[in-house]
Order: C-alpha cells, then structure tokens, then sequence
C-alpha cells in the first residue's frame, strides 16, 4: 500500500511491545513514521484517512500481530443527528463561549490539563507530563493544529480545551480535557457535539476521534454518536 503510493517512501518502523493502556494483558505494537518532513507533511492526510494517528511529530497506527481490536472511528458530520440526551447536555453548556486559537500552552490550561488528568487518569502516563511535556504535545506538530477552548461566559472560567488536527475532510480529535467539578455539564461529549456542529457550518465531512475498542470503557462513548464509520482493512465502513 505505502510503497505504491509514497515517492520517495516514507521509512515506517515498529516500536517496541508495550503494555496495552487500554485491554488488560495484552501488549501494543504500533507503526511509526517521522511526518516531521517534507514528504511527510504531503502525506499526512493520507495516512489519517489509512487510521494513522499523530502525536507531536510522529504518525502512529496500531501494529499488534495477536490484536486488532482498535478499529479507526470517525463521525459522519454531515448525517449526524442528535439524541434527546445529545439535545439535553448542549443545552445545559448554552453559558459557554469558544474560540479557535494557535496551541500555545500557558499556565491556565496546564492547570486544567493537570487537574484533568488527577481526576479521570491519575495512575496514566499522561498524568506524569511535566509543563515541558505539555507544550510539546501542544505546540510540537508539522501540520495545521489548533486548540479550541471552552469560557463560561460571565466569569471567563476555562473549562475545556480540545486539540485538533485539520485534515482535507475534517478534523482529528487529538486531546481533550475539562474541568471534572462539573461533571452534570458532560463536557467530552458536549465538546463532540460543537466540533460536529462546526464542521457542518463548514461543509465538512468528518470528525476522527481515533480509535474505538468494544473491551475498553475508556474508549466506549466514541460508539455513542452515529452515525459513524470505523476502518476495516483499507475501507471505511458504517459502524453498526
């Protein structure tokens, strides 16, 4: 598949196994390209569109010889329609203001990144990021990235944040994180709901939100906006 398509190639390798963050006793592998480069950058959106996924420099897809349970998911924007629970969370966060900015970090959102991280990942990785890590996951990207963040109106208080990679046909969800206190507001599904809206304002077709796995709670409410479409083998398929 790359080598018919990539001229001159993009040189791929696995990473070593790890423990699997997400399915108890099973190891991750994953495939790996530096899109830091020029040919890189040109193929970005070929290799979101194949599942791929970035981090700071590096694309990354899932590679576990005895695994396939990470399936690629993205939400069709333009045939979603919300549920009557999907209705009730954006009407409880109709106090909120939003804004698309360049990722720079800043202590304000270090404070609720790492506010975020105590309460819903305390014992992950992430939740060892020093203000050094943040910034590089922030500010560290090859290709278009921007943040949008979530005020309440009156008082201004930050209360969520979403990282996003813009792609030819829409946006890759990269991070989110949001002020846990406030849990009746649903913030990480409410963020889902505007990035849909905006990406139909916009006449766009998708929004990636990396991978789902049916063994993961964690990963279990990307199945939750529909409809949606998850990658098997090279095709795209309606996610049932």
């Amino acid at each position: 598949m790359f080598d018919a398509t990539l001229t001159p190639p993009i040189n791929f390798v696995y990473t070593q196994p790890m423990p699997c963050p997400y399915i108890d006793h099973k190891m991750e592998r994953r495939l790996a390209t530096d899109i830091s480069t020029t040919k890189g950058k040109e193929f970005h959106n070929i290799l979101a569109q194949a599942g791929f996924r970035r981090s700071q420099h590096i694309s990354y897809k899932p590679a576990c010889p005895s695994c396939s349970a990470c399936k690629p998911i993205r939400v069709v924007a333009k045939k979603f329609n919300r549920t009557k629970s999907h209705k009730r969370i954006y009407n409880r966060n109709r106090d909120l203001v939003t804004e698309y900015l360049t990722p720079v970090a800043t202590p304000e959102l270090f404070e609720l990144f790492q506010n975020y991280q105590m309460f819903r990942h305390s014992g992950g990785e992430m939740a060892l990021m020093d203000y050094g890590d943040f910034r590089g996951m922030l500010e560290t990207s090859p290709i278009n990235t921007f943040i949008k963040i979530y005020r309440l109106e009156v008082s201004r208080e930050l209360v969520g944040v979403v990282l996003l990679d813009e792609q030819r046909d829409g946006y890759s969800a990269v991070y989110s994180f949001f002020n846990c206190l406030q849990p009746e507001r649903s913030m990480g599904t409410f963020i889902i709901l505007d990035l849909i809206d905006d990406l139909r304002r916009k006449d766009l077709d998708y929004l990636y939100l990396g991978y789902w796995i049916a063994q993961s709670r964690k990963m279990s409410y990307k199945a939750n906006f529909r409809p949606a479409e998850i990658l098997i083998g090279p095709n795209w398929v309606e996610h049932a």
